[in-house]
């Protein structure tokens, strides 16, 4: 299997077809062997350039492969040896299935085939049962319960049996027609029953020690601050650094309190709008202040809380685009926000409107900035007094959270809790009066305000602040000044003690001596422990004592959680617990050892705070409370957690009013409890573990996994080589009803592809082997592009809504859904063939009527015109010349939209007559011979083809080359001329000399070439007699088309075909000579041929033509013309509806204003061979209203190779109708009727009416019988105009036998039918049609040809490719085709190539979500590679052999693993 190719990649591309993919049959033949592989054995690397060692895997052995696999579904049982070889198809699989049902005597474990990282248990994972191949009744130890889990048979059997025949529905009599419609159920994981479950008892609610009682303790913070700022007004209270790490600048609490009571008269008084203060208590005030200030966001925090107004801190926005910037205005917005409060450095540095005022950010609300420098505010009155009051329950502040979504909600605390929590804090840290603390972290929220500007405060405290940027330059920083400062206490994340030892070794002469707490402040974190460890080895030697680190945990919610007690305090010793992380994926806590690879270990995180009470609740569902070695989100309540999520009531009542119950369901107390959105337990001496947080939590197929776990083992390999400052991003992304795991890393810039993908492959395998959990998609971006948290850090919900978005740019991709989907659908399995119905009553078949139609009877209408006399064109045209000599049949058209050739009947007449001297006496060509026609669309190539009817050759219309593609173009001609046997080529000059010419030389043979003669000047001379066949059933002409699968095909018209076609198409669109009709189609083969070359001839109407090679340099020449000869019939294709939809999409003004109007267009049908592209029709309808186009005007045609012309809307008739399908009964051959608009419904319009003469049945593909009113089946045609065969099938002459004589297996036998090779139904409407019955429509869902196989079911390639085209802006066109049961979607890129890699998952998404499939390979092209034939139909074949053959030139191709 090919590693992921880049265009103008580094590597060597060996051949794609040297490796076999994984091969996905066995994937959905058999779900229960792929369980995710075991471990990835991990082997010796491969000398092989491309081949990874995570590849060794698929070419040792298919995707069954694996140590564990086949044994893993099935209790006891040897693992199968036929899973392990390359070829392990379905049927080896189903095989190993039945072994391993056969030898359930054998119970011994099977072997450990890993030379992996762990050794292993099998019974780790919960399994997919997978008990299908099991002969019926064969019940010896393993039964099938209904939902085909096997159990042991504890169980008395028969019970057993009874319950089975209970679950089982009730099989429907007569299956073959009463199928149910079903809804494809997804595969459910059963729970294994080995796994671990929960067995302590259930936990007791734990008490903090009582909060101490202190006499002098102020009533308020403010009432501190007052006490402070009056009575020690020189005592530090912060000191700011600069990045250099000096001290710029020391606040006093004297200064603290004159300038916040400045500020808080100021906001009250000074600040007025329409003379009505700005501000009334109570308002909410936005804190816009950088890091590197925390005195001025001090002054502003403690003004605001002294004018009774509400602080809400948020981030600086640096851009409008700043990551989560968009949520942070929604916070604003909905707390009421009109002030910003910042400084005059910060004001400069915002984005600013031409105005000069500061920008709206995106999402924000219109604000006022407010600069609160000393220059800007007013000195309060001497009467002006701020009301100190006692601490309350009202709001003192809001502090933000981004949610694991992405959406910010803003926490309340009260003046009572901001109190409480102080309280608590100075208790359970033991801070005392004037006590120096270093604080790192971000002063704004958690635990840096706590520390540094809340309880600080009540103790009077002088707190150094390190900006972000400092630690920065130098990690080193925090320890210096703790040095320096001989500071108690310092408050730090692991990280900053992570790259402090990264530089340690400049600095022999600090000492950390008079540090008494070291508070570590990310209790969720898998790092926190080794960091702690590995910056005692190194700073103990420098006075770092072991118990000065004191861990605590916290949460937005609930505030402080837990904090390790300082030694002085004298808690319990520190406690580390090794659990195993299998277990921890059930919520189940098992110690284990620590050499294993699979475990976490942490440490605890202290006691509870003081005051406070704590449980641990289950996570989902009611608040049951845990059992002691369960896992379970941490609840804590006391005084001094948050309030409420500020104007959420809902979720404000969930998280913050949870009443904890008992199994019983009996609550713990009448207190409500907050959730704090930490995952863990109270662990022994009542210390508490934190394993995670909410946040991170990702459940797949009923297993928990913790972001920052998995970031930690993707981390472990080779930490610093690869992955650029360690910048990992984990988080799942919900496909197909399961949680998918998505990691994206930054790598560094010099990274080689190679290294990249070793990467990648060590990751997917140490994730597979610790977490036992696959990867789904791995994204490598470069350096330095994901979006950045405020202080360092990925925004990890911005990051996953890039990823959703297609907008992450990633330069390497690896996806693995083949190993992660585990719960697609049981693939379809095939009834057995069905026998002929039971019972067929009159045109009933099984209740319902039978699906047939037909056009009016052609025998019963006279039609009142000479031409009908006439069974062959050449004699129309000759009494035409006589009668009627000067009437015009042909006008052609040139791009300037002037007539560049007309003909007369007797110009028509006379040309044809110089043609046939020139085949007999120049060619001398026999009658009978044939004859190709290669003419540009023109006059030339009407004349020549009735100049060989006259002569009595048989004419085949062929495309010429293009002049500037010859290379793909020629060899088709060429091949035409060949396969029918051509005896002469008529061609004019200038093709002629292309024919023959030297670059004509490399692409074909031009030796081989039979006669050429060229038209263009020809004697005039008259043709002594004119060729009359000698029956109707001769051949008239051949016509050769390409389907898109890539055949080429030629059918054999007769002269009674030929005119029962030409009679049927007047009759349906009453065509009269004098009627005009403008006709933009190729006339080379088809309904095309027949409306350009023969209709006019036998109607005598006017046609006017418009090549459509024109409209490439006007786009407007089809609709103008239209509109100058105010036609009412006009016909086009696909593609010229696209090229106008697109060219003229903006200019229908000025066409209106150059006078183009469409109102006489009674009806435009586009001529097709494929089901009606509804989406295009609608918006060409809608777009050209405006030029007075009638909604009901537009309509398709159908046709194929056996009848070109089924249906054609004409001029009567009921309006074409639509019906919307269930695309999921589609796939299982049924058609389902649904509302608009419900979930997989998929439109489908009509196809025009059924001609006259024509009649249409649905045969069932297999079986051949007909079927009822719709339901699906091939579509078969009986009609005059049918071809008589296939001139030849180049390629698969045997196949096409029968599509021309087909008769039904049952009911009428008698009628032979042409099999079109296309699915469709027939449904009778409400409608009525001309001759006053009920109207019966016509609906092509698609080629036979062109469906996948997948999975059992089938697909239509345009319903994925409609999917995959909606998955992403810049996805152009799209095209699927299967290769050795891969699905393979290439798609054309419409934008910048860093995009490419973007579009992978998208895909791989869409199709699974919507279609049950697992995309095998995803190839990402420039536009225009997928090829087009001149009916704008996808040729998908020649894409794929492209594709083997590696010419597409890809942008990318992923393989999805």
């Amino acid at each position: 299997m090919p590693m992921p190719s880049k265009r103008r990649s580094v590597l060597v591309h060996s051949s794609v077809e040297t490796y076999t993919p994984p091969d996905t049959s066995s994937a959905s033949e058999d779900e229960g062997s792929l369980r995710r592989q075991g471990r990835i054995t991990s082997t010796p690397f491969q000398s092989h350039s491309n081949v990874e060692p995570w590849l060794n895997r698929v070419i040792q052995g298919s995707s069954t492969s694996s140590s564990a696999s086949s044994t893993s579904s099935h209790p006891g049982g040897k693992p199968a040896a036929a899973s392990n070889t390359a070829t392990a198809t379905a049927a080896a699989t189903v095989l190993a299935d039945l072994m391993a049902h056969t030898q359930l005597e054998n119970h011994s474990a099977p072997p450990d085939v890993t030379t992996g990282l762990v050794e292993h248990l099998h019974h780790e994972r919960p399994q997919v049962a997978s008990v299908r191949g099991v002969p019926r009744g064969y019940n010896s130890s393993i039964l099938e319960t209904a939902d085909g889990v096997p159990v042991n048979s504890r169980v008395s059997s028969k019970i057993q049996q009874l319950l089975n025949t209970l679950k089982r529905p009730k099989r429907p009599p007569l299956k073959e027609f009463f199928v149910d419609d079903f809804e494809e159920l997804l595969e459910v994981q059963q729970p294994d029953p080995n796994q671990p479950k929960p067995e302590g008892n259930q936990m007791n609610v734990l008490k903090g020690e009582p909060l101490g009682v202190v006499t002098n303790w102020p009533p308020s913070l403010l009432a501190a601050l007052q006490r402070w700022g009056t009575t020690q007004p020189k005592a530090p209270c912060l000191t700011a650094l600069d990045t250099t790490g000096k001290a710029i600048y020391t606040l006093t609490y004297g200064k603290l309190w004159s300038r916040s009571l400045k500020l808080a008269y100021t906001l009250l008084n000074k600040l007025t709008a329409k003379n009505e203060p700005l501000l009334k208590p109570g308002d909410r005030v936005a804190l816009v202040f950088p890091n590197s200030d925390p005195v001025m966001f001090m002054v502003a925090f403690y003004g605001c809380l002294l004018a009774e107004l509400i602080p809400v801190p948020i981030e600086v926005p640096l851009t409008r685009k700043d990551a989560g910037s968009q949520q942070i205005g929604f916070l604003l917005g909905s707390c009421g926000v009109t002030l910003a409060l910042t400084t005059d450095a910060c004001q400069k540095g915002l984005p600013k409107a031409q105005t000069g005022e500061v920008v709206t950010f995106k999402g924000w609300p219109r604000l006022v900035w407010f600069v609160i420098d000393g220059k800007h505010l007013a000195k309060p009155t001497k009467d002006w007094h701020p009301q100190v009051r006692d601490a309350s329950a009202d709001i003192a502040y809001i502090e933000y959270k981004t949610s694991k979504e992405g959406s910010t909600v803003g926490i309340t605390v009260s003046h009572a809790s901001m109190l409480a929590h102080c309280h608590a804090l100075t208790q359970a840290c033991g801070y005392s009066e004037a006590e120096t603390l270093t604080n790192v972290l971000d002063f704004k929220r958690d635990a840096g305000l706590w520390h540094g500007v809340l309880t600080s405060v009540m103790n009077r405290m002088h707190v150094i602040s390190i900006p972000y940027a400092l630690m920065k330059v130098n990690p080193l920083s925090w320890i210096q000044k703790v040095c320096s400062y001989k500071a108690r206490v310092a408050v730090v994340k692991s990280r900053d003690m992570h790259w402090s030892l990264l530089a340690q070794r400049d600095q022999r002469d600090v000492s950390l001596s008079s540090l008494r707490m070291l508070i570590v402040a990310d209790g969720a974190n898998p790092w926190s422990i080794s960091s702690c460890d590995a910056f005692l080895n190194v700073f103990q030697s420098r006075g770092l004592r072991p118990e000065v680190i004191c861990p605590c945990a916290s949460s937005s919610e609930a505030l402080t959680v837990a904090i390790r007690r300082p030694p002085e305090l004298g808690g319990p010793p520190p406690g580390k617990a090794v659990l195993s992380m299998n277990c921890l994926s059930f919520s189940v806590i098992r110690v284990d050892t620590e050499e294993k690879l699979s475990v976490l270990t942490v440490q605890d995180v202290g006691q509870i705070m003081p005051g406070a009470n704590v449980c641990v609740v289950k996570v989902d569902g009611t608040p049951y409370l845990c059992k002691a070695d369960e896992v379970g989100e941490i609840c804590v309540n006391s005084g001094a957690t948050g309030m409420a999520y500020f104007g959420l009531l809902g979720i404000t009542k969930n998280v913050f009013e949870a009443i904890p119950v008992t199994a019983a369901g009996v609550p713990v107390s009448d207190q409500p409890f907050t959730r704090t959105g930490l995952l863990g337990f109270v662990g022994p001496d009542y210390l508490v573990f934190v394993v995670g947080k909410l946040d991170g939590l990702m459940t797949v197929s009923g297993r928990r996994h913790n972001a920052d776990d998995v970031v930690a083992t993707a981390l472990a390999v080779e930490p610093m080589k690869f992955v650029y400052r360690g910048r990992i991003a984990v988080f799942s992304v919900t496909v197909l009803h399961d949680d998918r795991i998505v990691l994206v890393a930054e790598q560094r810039p010099d990274a080689s592809e190679e290294d990249s993908f070793q990467w990648m492959s060590r990751v997917l395998q140490a994730i597979d082997s610790i977490h036992q959990v696959g990867v789904y998609c791995l994204a490598l971006v470069p350096a330095n592009t994901l979006p950045k948290a405020p202080l360092g850090g990925i925004h990890i919900s911005e990051t996953k809504q890039r990823f959703l978005e297609g907008a992450l740019h990633p330069c390497n991709v690896l996806m693995c859904p083949h190993t992660c989907v585990t719960n697609l659908p049981k693939p379809r399995q095939k009834q057995p063939d069905v026998g002929p119905a039971s019972m067929i009553v009159g045109n009933l078949v099984a209740g319902k009527r039978i699906a047939q139609a037909s056009g009016r009877d052609v025998t019963q209408l006279e039609d009142n015109d000479q031409a009908r006399k006439f069974l062959y064109l050449a004699d129309v045209l000759q009494w035409r010349a006589q009668t009627t000599p000067d009437h015009p049949l042909f006008l052609l058209l040139n791009s300037k939209g002037t007539v560049a050739s007309t003909a007369s009947c007797i110009q028509l007449h006379k040309r044809a007559e110089r043609v046939a001297v020139a085949l007999m006496e120049k060619g001398r060509l026999n009658v009978g011979d044939h004859v190709a026609l290669v003419y540009p669309p023109g006059v030339d190539l009407i004349a020549t083809f009735y100049g060989c009817l006259y002569a009595g050759c048989i004419p085949i219309t062929v495309r010429p080359p293009h002049p500037q593609n010859l290379a793909t173009t020629l060899p088709t001609v060429k091949m035409i001329v060949e396969v029918s046997k051509s005896a002469c080529i008529l061609t004019t000059q200038a093709i002629m000399k292309l024919l023959k010419s030297k670059e004509a030389a490399t692409a074909v043979d031009i030796k081989t070439w039979p006669t050429i003669l060229d038209t263009d000047d020809m004697p005039k001379k008259k043709l002594a007699n004119i060729f009359r066949p000698p029956s109707p059933d001769t051949l008239a002409y051949l016509d050769f088309s390409v389907s898109t699968t890539g055949i080429l095909a030629g059918v054999k018209m007769s002269h009674a075909a030929t005119s029962a076609l030409c009679r049927s198409i007047k009759l349906q669109c009453e065509l009269y000579p004098s009627r005009q009709i403008a006709i933009c189609l190729d006339p080379y083969c088809g309904l095309g041929f027949a409306l350009w070359c023969l209709c006019s001839v036998y109607s005598g109407h006017q046609s006017i033509l418009v090549p459509p090679l024109e409209l490439e340099s006007n786009v407007s020449l089809w609709l103008s013309a239209v509109s100058q000869y105010k036609v009412r019939v006009t016909f086009c294709s696909y593609s010229v509806m696209e090229m106008c939809t697109r060219g003229l999409g903006t200019q229908t003004d000025m066409l209106r204003m150059k006078g183009v109007n469409l109102s006489c267009v009674r009806t435009c049908m586009v001529v097709a061979e494929e089901r009606p592209r509804i989406t295009l029709t609608q918006s060409f309808s809608k777009l050209f209203k405006d030029l007075g186009l009638s909604a009901r005007a537009v309509s398709t045609t159908f046709g194929c190779r056996v009848n070109v012309a089924i249906c054609l809307q004409g001029t009567a008739g009921p309006d074409p109708t639509t019906v919307y399908v269930d695309m999921r009964a589609l796939r299982h051959d049924r058609v389902r009727l649904v509302e608009r608009g419900s979930p997989h419904s998929l439109p489908l319009m009509e196809s025009g009416k059924i001609l006259p003469g024509v009649k249409v049945i649905i045969a069932h593909t297999e079986t051949k019988g007909p079927l009822g009113d719709s339901h699906l089946g091939e579509i078969w045609v009986s009609s005059p105009h049918n071809a008589t065969g296939y001139y030849t099938v180049y390629g698969e002459e045997a196949l096409h036998a029968d599509h021309f004589t087909a008769r039904l297996s049952f009911g009428d036998t008698q009628t032979v039918w042409a099999r079109t090779g296309y699915l469709g139904f027939l449904r009778r409407t409400e409608l009525t049609d001309a001759s006053g019955e009920r109207h019966d429509a016509l609906y092509v869902v698609g080629s036979l040809d062109e469906t996948l196989e997948l999975r059992g079911m089938r697909y239509h390639p345009i319903d994925i490719e409609t999917s995959v085209i909606r998955a992403h802006k810049s996805i152009a066109e799209c095209a699927v085709f299967t290769w050795t049961n891969l699905l393979v979607v290439v798609v054309e890129l419409e934008g910048s190539e860093q995009e490419a890699l973007d579009l992978v998952a998208l895909v791989t998404n869409v199709v699974l979500e919507e279609h049950y499939l697992i995309v095998g390979v995803v190839v990402i092209v420039d536009p225009g590679v997928i090829p087009i034939n001149s009916r704008g139909e996808k040729q998908r074949m020649h894409l794929r052999d492209g594709f083997l053959a590696d010419q597409l030139d890809p942008i990318y191709v992923a393989y999805n693993m």
